[in-house]
């Protein structure tokens, strides 16, 4: 039987460490990019054989045939649609092919299609990558589990997956798909840590470790007096570039700085002690190091508190700056613009951007359909 399939998933931007939270703290955020996966193949689906294997890794079928005919069909649209691969070196095909793989559906790069539609600026620390690896993972696991219902199948896949060093246990009772858990687990590892991933996944404002291979998480509650405003500038960060400068170790008493201030943000965002975020969003043990890629960066807080910030930080990596206000005081377009004022006058263009906080995470904002 012939299976099109479409699947189409919503997945929101994120801030991460808003501060002393470094790489435990993460903020889903109302800008979204789009994945849309259509499925057009008749796929065979069982535990994987060594025929199989071979031909998922020598690129031919099982008759033996070559399999890459045709290349991989990849849209984009909005932010990357000049920069990012349309082949296999895309990071939203490289996701969704690792669920196909562990869930032993073996098919043709003509059967997979992409569009992508993004909002969130690459590069500039609003988990861009994130949302690109959770949206193929999210979307390509929906299409498993439509292939198996529709074919009537539900064999176990191997007990442990091991595509590209990965670790995934797999629960037999799930059939041809993987768990919430085992799809953070796959894309934090592609991340290298999961403070992005989790509040992509999730929504909202989320605490969030990796303890050996096991994510660990917990979903607070952010305030909805309170609002966000992003300041992005033209100037393009690398996470790799970014984590290069810092140091491989810290002063005693900025560990120590950095924990008491996550401790206070959290309790203050709990509480609504708003007057504290100041305080407690301050940091020693990254933006220090990462403030020399950006110019201007101290006079870029300075005029963002002056003009009524409750709290100011780099958001993630950067190069975009993350300001907290208060809706009900009306002056989120203030900060905004005082912020690009500020990078204008370092000679750089940015804009700015008054968003929400998003408490959905990924969506699957159509149903599997026919095509």
């Amino acid at each position: 039987m012939n299976i099109n399939v479409k699947v189409k998933v919503r997945v929101p931007a994120t801030t991460a460490n808003l501060g002393p939270g470094f790489d435990c703290l993460g903020l889903a955020l109302k800008l979204y990019n789009t994945v849309e996966i259509f499925f057009n193949q008749s796929p065979i689906i069982h535990p994987p054989s060594p025929l199989l294997r071979f031909a998922k890794q020598s690129g031919r079928d099982c008759g033996g045939r070559a399999n890459h005919q045709s290349p991989i069909r990849i849209e984009v649209e909005g932010e990357g649609r000049d920069s990012l691969p349309r082949d296999e070196r895309n990071i939203v095909y490289q996701a969704a092919k690792l669920i196909f793989d562990k869930t032993a559906i073996i098919y043709q790069l003509s059967a997979i299609s992409l569009k992508l539609v993004n909002q969130i600026p690459l590069a500039r620390g609003l988990g861009s990558s994130a949302a690109a690896r959770i949206g193929g993972l999210v979307a390509a696991n929906k299409i498993c589990e439509v292939i198996t219902s529709r074919k009537g199948t539900s064999s176990p896949v191997e007990g442990r997956g091991s595509q590209r060093g990965l670790f995934v246990q797999r629960d037999s009772s799930s059939g041809n798909k993987l768990s919430d858990n085992e799809i953070l687990s796959i894309a934090a590892q592609l991340e290298g840590h999961p403070d992005n991933v989790v509040p992509a996944f999730f929504g909202g404002l989320c605490i969030s470790l990796l303890d050996k291979r096991e994510i660990n998480y917990v979903k607070l509650e952010f305030s909805k007096d309170l609002i966000v405003v992003v300041c992005i500038p033209e100037l393009t960060i690398s996470t790799e570039k970014a984590r290069k400068i810092l140091p491989k170790r810290v002063p005693l008493k900025d560990a120590v700085f950095n924990s008491s201030r996550v401790a206070l943000l959290i309790s203050a965002l709990k509480e609504k002690r708003y007057d504290l975020l100041k305080l407690a969003m301050e940091d020693r043990l990254h933006q220090p190091y990462r403030e020399k890629l950006i110019p201007g960066f101290k006079r870029i807080l300075e005029n963002a508190y002056r003009t009524g910030a409750l709290g100011v930080a780099l958001s993630g990596s950067g190069s975009t700056i993350l300001a907290i206000s208060d809706k009900r005081s009306a002056v989120s377009e203030k900060i905004g613009q005082a912020m690009v004022e500020t990078f204008k006058k370092e000679g750089i263009k940015s804009r700015y951007l008054v968003l929400g906080i998003d408490q959905e995470g990924v969506k699957v904002e159509k149903k599997p359909c026919n095509v």
